[in-house]
């Protein structure tokens, strides 16, 4: 089946007992028991529970992967893969990543005995130099937050493979729909649902899709003793999200290429950050491995200053955090997304007081470009 089909379809079956076209929402914390030991494949909430079962089943197909977890956040989901690890073990990660990301592994996770290496992983003689004897984990986000940095899966699923490592790619910016990392090699993809899978900013929510049974088995393990689950109502946001999603992001697509080119032709926008764009330095490699180049970009306006005006200004793109909803959301990745980022490390890997994020929506592009363009106006 094609793409847009399974995402209606898979896991979104007529409930068998009414026929209802909607998967039900089974809000139940517990389930009845036949007899000891006799159940109907359901025991606890925590442990499973049929509607995020659903979901489950659908990111596995949509991702390519032969299972799926969904947890409460992407970050919650991020967390669980980085506890399959053990102290004194070593993770490489993009050096953009998203800040939650980095407030995590810096902040969280080295008191643990983890120890973590930002590089540019979009070089890969970068990734290489950066192993060690005890590294166990590449964590790529590709294209990454905020500055749209493109990694060569394949390139850095072989060297993953070569020294027996997973590779974890984030996923979150692109979907399933336009990259599919399990198929360049990626060992897990981690996404957070509240994004473009859930697609209407009305849901918080995460998920792994695994390739390799003994690490769902061990992820599973996890999840259900440290409890950080999706619950029933969240999970049908998402399964209703999801069964737009190929339509949603062509829309995205298109009027994010839009607002980029726009952009980039503007006299008071110094650098646009999107892969769509050739003057993009992995423009090439992300035609090669991603299907379209999706809704979100960064451009740089010079200063703080010209971004708090630019901010002021805008009327139709919505200042506010997150991202992936049919609405465009724009933000200052300084002092918001990562805002948790040293200043010094934030210059280093290119996040200035002058950049600025867009996740472009699906309104009329002309009504989105006429509300940058006077905003523009008054910087």
């Amino acid at each position: 089946m094609g793409f847009a089909t399974d995402a209606i379809h898979v896991g979104q079956e007529p409930d068998p007992s009414t026929g209802a076209v909607v998967a039900p929402i089974y809000q139940t914390s517990t389930y009845v028991q036949e007899e000891l030991g006799k159940h109907k494949g359901y025991e606890y909430a925590r442990s499973a529970n049929p509607t995020r079962s659903a979901l489950e089943k659908n990111l596995a197909r949509l991702e390519g992967g032969t299972n799926a977890l969904a947890f409460a956040s992407g970050m919650a989901a991020i967390n669980a893969v980085l506890t399959l690890l053990k102290a004194g073990d070593h993770v490489i990660c993009s050096h953009a990543v998203y800040g939650g990301v980095y407030r995590l592994f810096t902040g969280v996770l080295v008191n643990f005995g983890l120890e973590f290496s930002f590089v540019d992983t979009s070089d890969v003689q970068q990734i290489e130099r950066a192993f060690k004897k005890n590294t166990a984990l590449l964590h790529v986000e590709t294209p990454t937050n905020p500055t749209m940095s493109v990694t060569d899966l394949k390139a850095a699923a072989a060297l993953a493979r070569n020294r027996n490592i997973p590779l974890v790619v984030d996923n979150t910016f692109m979907s399933p729909y336009f990259q599919r990392p399990i198929e360049l090699g990626a060992t897990m993809v981690v996404h957070s649902t509240t994004k473009f899978l859930n697609g209407h900013s009305d849901s918080i929510g995460g998920a792994v899709i695994l390739t390799r049974q003994e690490d769902y088995d061990r992820l599973y393990f996890i999840q259900k003793s440290a409890g950080a689950i999706l619950g029933p109502f969240d999970s049908w946001l998402v399964l209703r999200g999801v069964k737009t999603l190929a339509v949603r992001m062509e829309q995205h697509n298109r009027n994010g290429q839009a607002v980029a080119e726009y952009l980039e032709a503007h006299p008071k926008v110094k650098k646009v950050y999107y892969p769509g764009l050739k003057s993009h330095p992995q423009h090439e490699l992300a035609r090669q491995q991603m299907k379209g180049f999706g809704a979100m970009l960064s451009f740089e306006v010079g200063s703080r200053a010209a971004a708090e005006r630019l901010l002021r200004e805008v009327k139709l793109c919505s200042l506010g955090e997150s991202l992936g909803g049919v609405e465009t959301l724009i933000s200052h990745p300084a002092t918001m997304t990562h805002a948790s980022v040293p200043p010094a490390e934030r210059e280093r890997i290119g996040i200035t007081d002058g950049l600025v994020r867009i996740s472009v929506g699906i309104e009329d592009v002309e009504d989105l470009i006429a509300d940058l363009d006077r905003a523009l106006g008054h910087v």
